[in-house]
């Protein structure tokens, strides 16, 4: 389970889920994996999770039929307010672990906890270095970075978790902080350029140290850079913003632009600006495809049952749009297993309102013509779907308007074979279709 992590979720799916990390081009997903702990009773209502000090997982359940903040009454008599339970949960077989000593602890054994892989330690002594004497403290880190291992596989991560100190008593290592902006380690360097945003002030090259990370090839460096214009706030904070946005961005990425663009610090510094904007035209341009992007993006408004088919196991996401003043899907063909999940992300960036419509195989044009003469029935044409009543019909959207988005979920058929989609949008249909193919 290392390098995962725990979700408590009492909403909407009563259950203690455990998630991966998965790093892409524009930063990281979490993938589901699997419940740690789940039940059937509604009741069950995980709210929060802790790890003790003995290594134990501790999920704290509110345990109540009535759930949710002001949706009920307070009198309403199912409102349970004796009951809740604590589950303790540990390995099969394990033993468990020895805290190290935090209260009364030297400095020395304080911050060797810092090379620990287990994070409450690692916080722990943080919160009690930052309670010992400040000059005492920077005295004995100074000492701890000078003796790090670089042969060490966990070297940089230990000079960054010195970093993270160095802030929380107060001080400053600007040595250390340049060693790790120029590290190969691109996390490492996100994390540096993560503290920089506060310290940039104690270096005298810090505009060419900001432009140098802005064309960082790591995304998630220039993720941290964007942000730090936005603290910083000067003339050239906005070049380095500038020339993160000419640079492929989508994702993280892109909102952590959008609003660095939109902060206090940076935004007057172009926006009603006509010089600003003339020389950097690729403002107006990137501002426009994220609110683009933003409004066709599939709705959010997941109920329960949404929740649950988006975690299950081997669930297949197909991102299909329609191709702007073409009458075409981007993806005509794409291959799913029998009875796999799969969800469609379908974007419409058209004029025209198109949608996606799953038939049998070999009913393409028997649906599609079925939709045309649905556009001769005046409450039909009112209504608008164009979508056939027929058990030949599998699957559908509705149909999509300009500039939207929806997200369309199903099981794939148990039968191998090819199935045709098509938007029944009358007249459509003709070209404007793909094949689903089940193995």
């Amino acid at each position: 389970m290392q390098g995962g992590f725990v979700k408590v979720r009492y909403k909407p799916t009563n259950r203690v889920e455990f998630h991966r990390w998965n790093e892409s081009d524009f930063g990281f997903t979490e993938e589901y994996v699997g419940n740690i702990l789940f039940s059937k009773n509604l009741s069950f209502i995980p709210v929060d999770l802790r790890y003790g000090p003995d290594g134990a997982m501790y999920v704290c359940d509110w345990y109540n039929p009535v759930k949710g903040h002001a949706q009920y009454s307070l009198r309403d008599e199912r409102r349970d307010r004796v009951s809740g339970r604590i589950f303790r949960i540990m390995p099969k077989g394990a033993k468990p672990q020895q805290m190290p000593q935090i209260h009364g602890a030297s400095l020395g054994q304080l911050l060797d906890i810092l090379k620990r892989p287990e994070y409450r330690y690692r916080y722990w002594a943080k919160r009690e270095l930052r309670d010992r004497d400040p000059a005492k403290t920077k005295a004995a880190l100074d000492v701890w970075v000078a003796k790090l291992d670089p042969a060490d596989p966990r070297h940089r991560h230990h000079q960054i978790e010195a970093i993270w100190l160095y802030r929380g008593i107060g001080a400053v290592n600007t040595k250390l902080l340049a060693e790790l902006l120029e590290c190969d380690n691109r996390h490492a360097r996100a994390a540096a350029a993560h503290q920089f945003r506060y310290w940039h002030a104690h270096f005298k090259n810090e505009e060419q140290i900001l432009d140098r990370l802005a064309g960082d090839p790591s995304t998630l460096v220039r993720m941290e850079t964007a942000i730090a214009t936005s603290y910083i706030g000067t003339p050239w904070a906005l070049e380095a913003l500038v020339k993160i946005l000419n640079q492929p961005n989508i994702g993280h990425l892109s909102y952590a632009i959008n609003a660095a663009l939109g902060s206090r610090t940076i935004k007057p510094l172009w926006s009603g600006n006509a010089d600003a904007t003339a020389k950097h035209p690729g403002i107006g341009k990137f501002i426009a495809a994220f609110t683009l992007r933003q409004k066709m993006s599939p709705k959010k408004r997941y109920s329960a049952r949404d929740a649950e088919f988006d975690n299950r196991k081997g669930l297949k996401v197909v991102k299909i749009a329609a191709v702007k003043e073409r009458m075409l899907f981007d993806i005509t063909r794409f291959e799913v297993k029998a009875g796999q999940p799969v969800r469609i992300d379908f974007t419409n960036p058209d004029a025209t309102a198109h949608n996606i419509v799953i038939v049998a195989p070999g009913a393409e044009a028997e649906i599609g013509e079925a939709a045309n003469e649905m556009a001769k029935d005046p409450k039909e044409a009112q209504r608008g779907q164009y979508v056939p009543k027929s058990k030949k019909v599998l699957h559908a959207t509705r149909m999509v308007a300009p500039l939207s988005a929806e997200s369309l979920r199903f099981i794939a058929p148990k039968e191998p074979g090819e199935y045709p989609y098509l938007c029944t949008f009358p007249g459509h249909w003709i070209i404007m279709k793909g094949t689903m193919v089940v193995k």
